[in-house]
């Protein structure tokens, strides 16, 4: 299936939206579930590339908190050194556990300081990076009108994934790093993210045995069930100028959802198949994964978040160790994390991580 799905993303753009909708039509009829170690050796098949050495440079940075702030990077990729901050306390000594922190679109990882200052308060290594095409990673800092570009260059044929799939990636060689250190516990490595963050978060803990806890916040949902249900416009809704470019590129004048099935099939191949979130999911037990989703929030539909959830714990269950799945609905919230709920997700770090 993956590789069906490259063969589309090869395909020169523009292209016939009857051509492409029919290509579409035969792949969604001919996907079947697979299992988990043939989803995790798709998924890092598809978004893997060349080893090159990590050349980390870190350095102290000024602070006035009490807490004790670097900053660092190091190599992701041959065209990529990817930024970050890191934050400790100072009377740290010996191994500690780690939690990384990810950003949402438009986000920076200086965005994500006053929850790292949290937890580092509370006895854990913050760290947090910037995504593809945000913060550092862009020319001017800020937004995400870079990204937004660079998922509009996929769809046209650029080999890349910015749309997730690559900060993904760069977590999982963040964690090369982190492994490294003499004051990071390789088993006791967290991951959280938030909206963007939180959709890079279950893919990564699905396909990265080294994160130990994993907290998506307004990330986990069914892509497939929103483009089915007419329930994709939010979602969509974040990267709207690189949609709406890619349907006039394709000569669409009213993209529904089979042109969104289109979309990602180009710009994140399987986002809506095979690495839907109720196919990656159930591949992080039973290691603890606690979601937390806004009860009307547009961009998580509650209905494509239900199949997630249940195909969650089933695996939970199945693993005997249903104690480690939570769902926190926020009653009545929409795509937001509500300050209590950072506070449940620090705890759920330190039951399981134990700092």
């Amino acid at each position: 299936m993956a590789r069906a799905l490259l063969f589309m993303q090869s395909l020169p753009a523009p292209l016939c939206y009857f051509r492409v909708g029919l290509i579409a039509s035969v792949l969604f009829t001919l996907a079947a579930p697979v299992n988990a170690a043939d989803t995790r050796a798709d998924f890092l098949k598809l978004i893997d590339r060349p080893r090159v050495a990590l050349a980390a440079e870190i350095k102290e940075t000024p602070s006035a908190d009490g807490l004790t702030h670097f900053a660092f990077s190091f190599v992701a990729d041959a065209d990529n050194r990817v930024p970050g901050l890191l934050v400790k306390s100072p009377a740290m000594t010996g191994r500690h556990p780690a939690v990384i922190v990810l950003h949402g679109t438009g986000g920076t990882k200086e965005g994500e300081m006053p929850f790292m200052v949290e937890l580092a308060r509370t006895g854990f290594v913050a760290v947090s990076i910037d995504g593809r095409y945000h913060g550092a990673r862009s020319k001017v800092g800020k937004g995400s009108v870079e990204y937004v570009d660079a998922i509009l260059r996929t769809f046209r044929g650029a080999r890349e994934h910015p749309f997730f799939y690559d900060t993904a990636w760069d977590v999982m060689r963040l964690i090369d790093w982190l492994e490294t250190r003499d004051d990071i516990d390789p088993n006791r490595i967290g991951l959280f993210g938030v909206s963007k963050g939180g959709i890079e978060t279950y893919l990564t803990a699905a396909v990265d045995p080294r994160v130990a806890v994993a907290v998506p916040c307004i990330g986990v949902e069914s892509f497939r069930w929103a483009a089915e249900n007419n329930s994709w416009q939010s979602r969509i809704g974040t990267v709207q100028v690189a949609f709406d470019a890619a349907a006039k590129d394709s000569s669409v004048a009213t993209p529904g959802g089979d042109f969104v099935h289109v979309f990602y099939s180009r710009i994140a191949p399987g986002l809506d198949r095979e690495f839907d979130g109720p196919a990656m999911l159930p591949l992080i037990a039973p290691r603890p994964l606690l979601s937390i989703n806004g009860e009307i929030d547009p961009r998580t539909p509650r209905p494509g978040l239900d199949l997630c959830v249940d195909a969650a714990r089933t695996a939970y269950k199945a693993a005997g160790a249903e104690e480690k799945f939570v769902l926190r609905i926020q009653p009545n919230t929409a795509h937001k994390v509500l300050p209590e709920s950072l506070v449940l997700a620090r705890e759920w770090f330190v039951r399981w991580l134990k700092p």
